[in-house]
């Protein structure tokens, strides 16, 4: 799965990993800041214990998950993460955004049974505005901005600000004027 093969989603070993992600996901709603950093520390690969996650949230397994210090995700994020997802430093989710890196056959056969993944890295000091869907195999260079609403379908560099459906560098990043 996580070499990007086709797997069989319904094997028992992904089904249990998957359901002990969503009851950690489920509970994270009904806990304070301190049990749920400590609930996180155990769920994600790296960067649980300095993330800030506003729930609710949702990802496959957790444990594809690498985050930097500082990641913050908003409200209602879905990650689901059959390969690896990495987030750099200091990086904001807005409310809203999905993390695909799942996907399926086009053989309407295959589909039935298979599945298979492509990783995601986005890079620190990225902003993902809200509503913004990443698609398996994508990768977001470092202080990159991507606009509410865009479906991000390609590679995008460092330090621009990209935006649409498909996703497309309007410009370079100008620092701190508003968008």
């Amino acid at each position: 799965m996580i070499a990007g093969e086709l797997y069989d989603p319904h094997d028992a070993e992904l089904v249990n990993a998957r359901e002990h992600a969503q009851s950690i996901c489920r509970r994270l709603l009904d806990q304070d800041t301190e049990e749920r950093r400590e609930r996180l520390a155990g769920l994600f690969a790296s960067g649980g214990a300095t993330c800030t996650i506003v729930p609710s949230f949702f990802c496959d397994y957790g444990f594809n998950i690498h985050l930097g210090g500082g990641v913050y995700f908003n409200t209602n994020c879905v990650v689901l993460d059959v390969c690896p997802v990495r987030i750099g430093q200091r990086t904001l989710i807005a409310p809203g955004v999905q993390l695909y890196t799942a996907s399926h056959p086009m053989d309407h056969v295959a589909r039935r049974t298979r599945e298979f993944g492509r990783p995601i890295t986005i890079g620190e000091d990225c902003w993902i505005g809200g509503g913004a869907i990443v698609l398996p195999g994508v990768s977001i260079g470092d202080r990159t901005v991507v606009g509410a609403g865009s479906v991000v379908t390609k590679d995008l560099p460092s330090g621009v600000v990209a935006v649409g459906n498909p996703c497309r560098v309007l410009r370079a990043n100008g620092g701190d004027r508003p968008m």
